[in-house]
């Protein structure tokens, strides 16, 4: 493979491209608010693409938005495809999912600056709406890819504003004529901040990721009675906020019982009316339960129905409960990995297997290619907040590690 094997990326290139692309949506705190099909991300969708046709990739849109950029190989074959995406949390930080896209373009312009083209084709990926903070559900670019949630339902969805994505997406002004999946890709590659401590605690370089873990999402709604708060004896009282109380109690139990691996949090709650002077009569909430082991995820879920029953029991209320959003667990290739294992070895960095604990677009596109994720470490494992940190020499080292098993990929798949 001549003198490829050498290739290293241009650390202060690419960290240069990570700091511009922050600058866009960027915010007072450090952060980044660009949300899907929003103006600042339609300003990085454009400066994405100038930088793809500027290293000589052709780029296509699918009809979701999601973008791929192409740099042609020696074979007209199924590429190897490097992804992750754009769009950002409103308070998010600058690497989640912007160091994957971005060290996938810096890969391209290292084996374009060497010379070099590659057996097969290299496309790097920018994925709608990984997020899901505007639109639900979460991932859905790969997941309508994927074959997994349908593009009707996807291009109808609704913001909180009641904007329908197909609408915000014209906005754009994408030619958006790509396929929408339905072809082969040789394996896919995506390289992400962990998310977490364990790498930066552990004093590792790398993270090869083994797997990830399984989720079920709810909605719950829990109903009582508004009566007045001065004249309601206690003993009679329908309180929907008690119970709610009684149950996140319940819910954060069901975690523990599975721990270290299992996880439940409640990330939203609203009491209705809201009033100072009324017992709260409704309460919506969010439930999350997460496993790597589907048995123990299936576990998990009965756990949670039975302590949703006895608080509707014990609190005298209603309750219901709608799984809005589930992912089985997920293995990633055990071949791809050995070879993220082995090209990270040849680097001289120190790497461990590790398990994601948040939901990725890798997830969907193992469903239907040779998938692999590598982690580099992020500080104090603070993601999704504008505060989100890492290391110039932590992307340069996740990123030569992809370019080299993209490139290695490429020549023997």
């Amino acid at each position: 493979m001549t003198t490829t094997h050498n290739l290293r990326i241009n650390g202060e290139r690419l960290w240069g491209s990570l700091i511009e692309m922050a600058r866009v949506g960027g915010t007072p705190r450090g952060g980044c608010n660009r949300q899907t099909l929003t103006p600042e991300d339609r300003q990085g969708r454009l400066l994405f693409k100038r930088w793809c046709e500027e290293a000589g990739m052709s780029v296509r849109v699918d009809r979701l938005g999601s973008m791929f950029a192409r740099f042609e190989g020696r074979e007209n074959l199924a590429p190897i495809v490097i992804g992750s995406h754009l769009d950002t949390q409103p308070t998010g930080g600058k690497f989640d999912g912007v160091l994957g896209v971005l060290a996938g373009l810096e890969a391209v312009r290292c084996l374009r600056e060497s010379g070099y083209t590659p057996r097969r084709p290299i496309e790097i990926v920018n994925w709608t709406n990984e997020e899901g903070c505007r639109f639900t559900p979460v991932m859905m670019g790969s997941s309508v890819f994927a074959g997994v949630f349908p593009l009707e339902l996807a291009l109808t969805a609704r913001d909180a504003q009641g904007a329908i994505l197909a609408d915000e997406l014209a906005k754009m002004e994408l030619t958006c004529d790509a396929p929408m999946g339905g072809r082969e890709i040789a394996a896919y590659l995506e390289l992400h901040i962990e998310q977490g401590p364990i790498l930066e605690d552990g004093g590792y370089d790398i993270g090869f990721v083994s797997g990830g873990q399984g989720h079920k999402w709810y909605d719950v709604e829990l109903s009582g009675y508004e009566q007045r708060a001065g004249t309601t004896p206690m003993p009679v009282r329908r309180d929907a906020l008690v119970g709610a109380a009684y149950l996140i109690s319940e819910i954060r139990r069901i975690g523990l019982d599975f721990a270290p691996l299992g996880v439940a949090t409640v990330g939203f709650i609203q009491a209705r009316p809201n009033s100072r002077n009324v017992i709260p009569g409704e309460v919506l909430m969010s439930v999350d339960l997460r496993h790597p082991d589907g048995d123990c995820l299936a576990a998990m879920h009965e756990a949670f129905v039975a302590a949703l029953e006895a608080t509707r029991d014990r609190f005298q209320l209603d309750g219901k409960q709608n799984c809005v959003s589930e992912h089985a667990p997920v293995s990633f290739d055990a071949r791809l990995l050995d070879v993220v294992r082995r090209i990270s070895g040849d680097l001289g960095l120190r790497g461990r297997d590790i398990i994601s604990g948040a939901g990725h677009d890798a997830f969907h596109l193992a469903r239907i290619s040779p998938t692999a994720m590598i982690f580099t470490p992020c500080r104090g494992g603070v993601s999704h907040n504008e505060s989100e940190d890492i290391t110039r020499e932590w992307a340069t080292n996740g990123a030569t590690v992809l370019l080299r098993t993209a490139l290695e990929l490429a020549e023997t798949l």
